[in-house]
């Protein structure tokens, strides 16, 4: 084994992780640091510290950080400035996380004197990707131990019968058949793989959901909310100033309230193959849809329009773990300079499902002119007759052409 003194384990304190933890002490023979991210899942984060200390980790290794308000801050807003969605569809709630992760695994690294971090991602999946290009963007030579990548624990039951073995301790669901899914959560999103979702053409069950309520259950009264937009970022909901992890809070409650938000997908993963999971993101639903309403009254068409042309690549780079690199650093500097007049406000109707826009002003950024886009008698405001030239300057070419394919 390399030369490895000290590690730092990105560690959630369920099975795998824990197993891992184990593991390194007994294979590498080091030290353990774990770290253990906040960012909105809802689960309780003392028990990961009460099973560390069970591994004999020391109370100053172990960092449990809340992460909330810079996640959503300084990754999810700057990624909804560019309205980014992954193959049309995905809003990309697993894949934002990651780069924030592997920013603080390399802190603590710095922090703590480690030679090396630690991942629970499979060689199956996108994650590795995301941390290990993140932690070699942010420091160059750093170790990666990456277990799935090296062990034989390669099934649920050899996990469960090292655990077993090492007096590691299991919460019976997982010897009783288990959680039905694979789920990573955070303030975006919640997301399940596996079991019954594995068959692409199996409708998911509506006791997995855990967020919304299916839209049929949902409220019969639409609801209305107001939201205040500044720089492109929405700082308040309802006239109330929030902070950006409140904001995204609110709008989960909300939407999850109305059934909004669920997503069945295939998608296309780095390493080649297509993979279903179900997504529940019903602030990001809001979100999406409100910033594209502010935007059409206070972005310039052909800013928008390139917006447009570029969001997929820029999806991509996220998606594939490219959030440190130049180009999508590059890229966000171009985003944020669009937003510098995207202030103003969008109200909208939750209903069953569906976020409808139903009004946007801007009183100071505003590019509708009613004198000009009116049907009535816009008092010479604009010119009907100049359409004639613009017209037939756009047709000549069409024109010349037609002549040539006649002959």
């Amino acid at each position: 084994m390399s030369k490895i003194k000290k590690v730092v384990l990105a560690y959630s304190g369920g099975l795998d992780t824990s197993v891992i933890l184990k593991w390194l002490q007994d294979t590498y023979q080091c030290e353990v640091v774990t770290f253990t991210a906040d960012l909105g899942q809802g689960e309780e984060l003392e028990p990961a510290r009460a099973k560390a200390l069970q591994f004999g980790i020391k109370p100053e290794q172990i960092y449990i950080d809340d992460l909330r308000e810079e996640f959503v801050r300084d990754f999810v807003f700057p990624m909804f400035r560019a309205n980014t969605i992954y193959e049309g569809e995905y809003l990309l709630g697993t894949s934002i996380a990651r780069p924030l992760i592997a920013k603080r695994l390399i802190e603590i690294v710095n922090e703590t004197g480690a030679d090396a971090i630690c991942h629970g991602a499979t060689g199956k999946g996108n994650d590795q990707v995301r941390f290990e290009l993140g932690a070699y963007a942010l420091k160059p030579g750093i170790k990666v131990i990456a277990p799935w990548r090296e062990w034989d624990l390669l099934s649920r039951e050899k996990l469960l019968n090292y655990a077993e073995t090492h007096g590691i301790p299991i919460d019976m669901k997982h010897r009783q058949g288990g959680s039905p899914y694979s789920m990573d959560a955070n303030l975006l999103h919640i997301s399940y793989e596996g079991r019954h979702l594995e068959d692409p053409n199996a409708e998911a069950e509506e006791d997995m959901w855990r967020w919304t309520v299916s839209p049929e259950n949902a409220p019969d009264a639409a609801e209305y909310l107001t939201l205040d937009y500044a720089h492109g970022d929405i700082v308040a909901i309802n006239g109330e100033a929030l902070r950006a992890h409140e904001v995204l809070a609110k709008l989960n409650e909300l939407g999850g309230k109305h059934g909004i938000g669920r997503l069945d997908l295939v998608e296309n993963r780095y390493v080649g193959m297509k993979a279903r999971g179900c997504y529940e993101t019903p602030g990001g639903t809001i979100m999406l849809k409100a910033h594209r309403a502010i935007e059409s009254i206070t972005l310039d068409r052909e800013a928008a329009h390139l917006k447009d042309e570029l969001m997929p690549r820029y999806a991509s780079m996220i998606y594939n773990g490219y959030w440190w690199s130049p180009e999508r650093v590059a890229l966000q500097a171009l985003i944020d300079n669009t937003q510098q007049h995207v202030n103003g406000t969008v109200r909208l109707k939750l209903y069953k499902g569906n976020v409808m826009v139903v009004g946007r002003d801007s009183k100071t950024d505003s590019l509708f002119d009613p004198t000009v886009a009116t049907f009535e008698d816009d008092a010479g405001a604009y010119d009907q007759i100049d359409a004639n030239g613009f017209i037939k300057l756009n047709a000549l070419r069409l024109r010349i052409a037609a002549k040539r394919n006649a002959s």
